[in-house]
């Protein structure tokens, strides 16, 4: 009896790495490779993976190039944006955040297909492999998971490149060079690593960024915009209704045309190591201020702090590839309650890398200028209340000073 053979579904982007793991697949694994291609807003042409998958003997019924930008912004950016999500203070999770709708899309398409096994092109040093494998484990727990830099023979680009040589894969010209540096890219960032930036002493030389220009260079009069939100997701830009994607696309010109939105950072990845990467997320640097200029008069201040509190760990566990875990889906939850009053309009100024918010009015805020005003109020606030709430909270304060007098020599 003959026996099966083994069907995979590869992540492929079509470019030189994928594409020498597609025939890898099929001269190691002798395998039936099917492909998905993403669209996630990077920025560049999908359908010549196609060709590519075609001029490599994948059947056009095995190859899948879908359009998931509305549901990349939709059901991963803006959910993880409504608790103003940073990792170590600073990283928007642009790579992170992509990766579990991609596991998702391949185990969806491996059932589909009948396939055995997925592939992702992740190197073995990085927190991708993680993510990608963590998300096909949390949905499919039996799935046989491809990791090729990690099996395979080749120690050094220079064997990659004689594989793909051999096996009629084209390089593009200046791949037989040492590329400046890595690039990843979707609708909500870019993320530069290695090579020119690998020594985190040295400046990151101008051509490195991919998305914005330099703040120097962005126009010596600030752009104002308004920002509508409706339960803690944007909805519209100066007014105008978008789709997520849409939206956030509009964002980035934004924040290109005003150099909004670089960071220079060194990382604690989740293997282990430290690494050094140039990230730009233009209109989701934009977008995380306006959000919390809405919070700011639509959110209890116990409802803010804590979620301030529990958003490291969120953070924590969308970088580290638990998308899918249960802990996520709680503190998930938890974030969207806090969100049920956070609608209104939040006016920004952008300028020379900097995105300001100088207004913001809502239906529901809990901002009330007679409270507050330093002029004569409504008298709700008696001041002289403040005395016994001082009194209370300063008792244990009191106590210790009281022993500490007794207990001096």
């Amino acid at each position: 009896m003959t026996e099966k053979k083994l069907k995979v579904v590869l992540a492929y982007s079509g470019g030189l790495d994928t594409s020498i793991i597609l025939k890898w697949l099929q001269t190691e694994y002798d395998a039936e490779v099917v492909t998905f291609t993403a669209d996630l807003g990077q920025g560049e042409e999908v359908e010549p993976a196609r060709r590519k998958a075609e001029m490599l003997g994948v059947r056009p019924e095995n190859i899948f190039i879908e359009d998931l930008r509305e549901e990349f912004v939709r059901d991963f950016v803006f959910p993880m944006f409504r608790a103003n999500t940073q990792y170590e203070g600073d990283y928007l999770l642009g790579t992170s955040i992509a990766r579990p709708l991609i596991a998702k899309r391949q185990i969806e398409i491996a059932r589909q297909v009948g396939a055995d096994a997925v592939c992702h092109g992740a190197t073995g040093k990085g927190n991708d492999q993680v993510r990608f494998e963590l998300g096909y484990y949390a949905l499919e727990p039996d799935i046989k998971v491809i990791a090729p830099w990690r099996e395979w023979d080749f120690q050094s680009r220079e064997q990659l490149l004689d594989f793909a040589e051999k096996h009629q894969i084209p390089i593009a010209r200046d791949k037989r060079g040492h590329a400046p540096f890595s690039v990843d890219a979707n609708l909500l960032h870019s993320s530069s690593e290695g090579k020119v930036l690998e020594d985190p002493s040295s400046e990151a030389p101008e051509y490195v960024h991919q998305r914005t220009i330099s703040p120097e260079d962005a126009p010596d009069k600030a752009t104002t915009i308004t920002i509508d939100f409706d339960k803690g997701d944007p909805v519209a830009i100066d007014g105008e209704a978008l789709s997520p994607a849409a939206l956030l696309a509009k964002l980035n010109q934004l924040g290109h045309d005003n150099g909004i939105g670089r960071l220079d950072l060194v990382e604690n990845r989740f293997v282990g190591m430290k690494s050094r990467g140039v990230y730009e997320t233009p209109g989701g640097t934009i977008l995380l201020a306006a959000h919390r200029g809405i919070e700011s008069i639509t959110l209890d201040g116990g409802a803010m702090h804590l979620k301030d509190e529990m958003m490291p760990k969120y953070a924590s566990l969308i970088y580290n590839g638990f998308w899918f875990a249960p802990e996520r889906e709680m503190l998930q939850a938890a974030i969207d309650k806090s969100q049920e009053h956070v609608s209104g309009r939040v006016t920004m100024q952008l300028y020379k890398g900097n995105a300001t918010v100088i207004g913001r009015e809502s239906e529901q805020s809990l901002y009330d200028q007679d409270l507050v005003t330093f002029e004569e109020g409504s008298g709700s606030y008696d001041h002289r209340d403040a005395a016994g709430f001082i009194r209370l909270n300063a008792l244990r304060l009191r106590t210790i000073a009281q022993r500490a007098r007794r207990l001096q020599p």
